[in-house]
């Protein structure tokens, strides 16, 4: 029996009939990477359960001052999307060296093979990480001789954005459990939010979503 395409996302995302998934890349979303070597940055395993992987920036030219921590959560409507991608790079780039901050840039587990509300719950854990680094007795020194953990703001776009609500409201004022980390401010960069009951058109969005 042959499968037959139930869901199509534009030609990125594709669900068959048998359940199988197949995602794309698309030209939409590539651009070419400007690392010009006045950021430094790094991948961390953050959940090796599940194989999770964040990706750490800061300045290369380090005055010897701490330095406040950006976390940065990539959108992508919760089914695309990863920090490796150029767009998200880039921006990640520019954010550690002209924020003058660590960034930090989280994966977390996709749509529709893992269901709400599991990246949120990534988007915890990857915060929770953080909170290891600064109690851990052998910390990474990459990260924590320059890493300010009273000064940490969380950001994210579109469904990075709506992840980063739920950890304000998860967190509530001041971070109280992730002591001595403390969560200073949230930036939500048009956050994805929409009611299950809209109608499906509603809910695949504007076709230019793509052509970026």
């Amino acid at each position: 029996m042959s499968k037959t395409v139930v869901e199509d996302c534009r030609g990125v995302l594709r669900v068959y009939s048998d359940g199988s998934i197949v995602r794309f890349s698309h030209p939409g979303l590539n651009a070419p990477l400007h690392d010009d070597g006045t950021v430094l940055w790094k991948d961390v395993v953050y959940d090796p359960a599940h194989d999770l992987q964040l990706r750490l920036y800061k300045p290369a030219d380090l005055t010897g001052s701490k330095l406040p921590i950006f976390y940065y959560i990539h959108g992508g409507g919760f089914c695309i999307g990863s920090y490796t991608w150029p767009i998200f790079h880039n921006c990640c780039l520019r954010l550690a060296s002209e924020l003058r901050a660590v960034v930090v840039a989280p994966d977390y587990r996709l749509a529709p093979e893992n269901r709400l509300p599991t990246a949120i719950e990534d988007g915890f854990t990857a915060v929770m990480w953080l909170q290891a680094q600064a109690v851990c007795t052998e910390p990474d020194p990459w990260l924590s001789e320059v890493a300010d953990y009273s000064r940490v703001f969380i950001s994210g776009e579109s469904a990075g954005g709506n992840i980063a609500h739920h950890l304000a409201a998860r967190l509530g004022f001041g971070s109280p459990e992730l002591a001595p980390v403390r969560v200073r401010g949230y930036v939500l960069l048009a956050p994805f939010s929409v009611e299950l009951s809209e109608p499906s058109q509603k809910l695949k969005g504007p076709k230019i979503l793509f052509s970026i």
